[in-house]
């Protein structure tokens, strides 16, 4: 471990001025022998790209990076909450309404060698009716609205999996006092987000210790129908992050992963949204550094691979999350870690029938199970500061998405037939196994 972090710190400490001598002998190099297999997979390891067309304009995007002033990263700072297995899944186990298929879901994400699952704690699914009632009356016959979620709980403990509680999205009664909010959009009242945290924290208090609060509160619809708003995240933050604590000091608090966009009106209508950093130093200026333990980003390759290693604030990519790392060392944060909480490519079929094609870039499925594992590789050596990375999504309980580029993300078909993406992270995450 040691060794792994001084290579980290090593690569990290990398002289700008020998960066951007390589960068230059790389582009003076092109038409003297960069068409090469070779140097071709060279480039593939430093662009991300795998054609040559991208390659070379990538090259000059690296070589316009090093004009830019250096990015404080603090890669020898002691982070906490990393964890010795860092190999996560996005599950949606309260969607299966078989236990036998939740339990089988789980024993074979155990099996393949994973350690997290990003569950949602659903609180439009736990208080459904109405503030402090906690039985779903939705379908005969009438049951305790724990029933499923203790389930989940304890099954995750029986395979020895621990949980990452993904906690939001409010019930209709309250959205009261807001118009045309969506269903996403946070509660009138913020306080009754907190009544329900504080609640759930304390009904599995000591079996669930990682709490993330809302998800990607930067795009629509995830704040709703209205603009995104940092400063009232922060506020609804904070009081998660007190009620979490009270309950149990150990608890660990994440704050919600920023979605990677460069959009600048913060709009409420689709597609429209705030940019991640403008966001996240928005957030630490209305107090929010005080109120999680772990940042978190969303890790998806969208229209590069992997190793695409540009870092430019107006383009979107895998590496993204260095730049928050940058405006949380400003922070005074240098001591805390990134998580991924959602990591992938879209394995996309090219069918002109499925909404939103090509809106999360299109790779093919031989290329996701590829590149995928190359990323988590890619954290380990050179990112000292990101944690858990959580691969999007295990699977759905059916395949009525289909027609939605997302539902490619998968890993396991509904029926739990394997993707290529399956059988290659279960290959990489038994590959660590001690």
């Amino acid at each position: 471990m040691e060794r792994d972090r001084l290579r980290r710190a090593s690569h990290a400490r990398l002289p700008r001025l020998i960066q951007s001598l390589l960068l230059a002998a790389l582009v003076v190099g092109v038409g003297a022998g960069l068409a090469s297999p070779a140097a071709s997979e060279q480039l593939f390891y430093l662009t991300g790209e795998e054609a040559r067309g991208a390659q070379l304009r990538a090259l000059w995007n690296l070589a316009l990076d090093q004009t830019r002033p250096p990015l404080q990263l603090a890669p020898d700072a002691s982070i906490q909450h990393l964890p010795d297995n860092p190999l996560g899944v996005n599950t949606f186990l309260e969607q299966e309404v078989e236990e036998a298929k939740r339990a089988r879901s789980l024993q074979m994400i155990r099996d393949a060698g994973f350690a997290w699952i990003r569950q949602p704690f659903v609180w439009s699914d736990i208080e459904i009716h109405g503030k402090g009632d906690f039985e779903d009356r939705r379908n005969p016959p009438h049951r305790s609205a724990w029933d499923k979620y203790d389930n989940i709980v304890a099954l995750a403990e029986s395979y020895g999996l621990r949980i990452i509680a993904r906690l939001g999205a409010p019930p209709a009664w309250a959205h009261a006092g807001y118009a045309d909010l969506g269903e996403f959009g946070p509660p009138a009242r913020f306080e009754d987000f907190a009544d329900f945290v504080e609640v759930v924290a304390r009904r599995y208090q000591g079996r669930i210790t990682h709490w993330q609060i809302w998800n990607e509160p930067n795009i629509f619809p995830e704040w709703g129908n209205q603009r995104a708003n940092p400063e009232d995240y922060a506020r609804l933050l904070c009081m998660a992050h007190a009620r979490l604590k009270s309950v149990d000091r150990n608890n660990v608090v994440i704050a919600a992963a920023l979605a990677p966009t460069i959009a600048q009106d913060g709009g409420g209508y689709p597609g429209g949204g705030l940019d991640d950093l403008i966001f996240f130093q928005r957030m630490y200026q209305a107090g929010a550094g005080r109120c999680f333990d772990v940042a978190a980003a969303q890790g998806y390759g969208l229209f590069s691979g992997p190793y695409d290693r540009r870092l430019n604030p107006l383009q979107t990519n895998v590496a993204r999350h260095v730049l928050m790392r940058d405006i949380m060392v400003r922070n005074g944060d240098a001591h805390k870690p990134i998580w991924l909480s959602e990591v992938n490519w879209n394995a996309v079929p090219n069918d002109p029938t499925i909404a939103d094609l090509h809106r999360f870039g299109m790779v093919t499925p031989e290329q996701q199970a590829r590149y995928v594992p190359m990323l988590f590789e890619r954290a380990r050596a050179e990112w000292p500061w990101v944690g858990t990375l959580s691969v999007w999504f295990f699977k759905r309980p059916s395949d009525a998405e289909k027609n939605q580029s997302w539902y490619y993300f998968r890993m396991l078909e509904p029926d739990f037939t394997p993707t290529p993406l399956w059988e290659a992270m279960k290959a990489y995450a038994l590959s660590r196994r001690p």
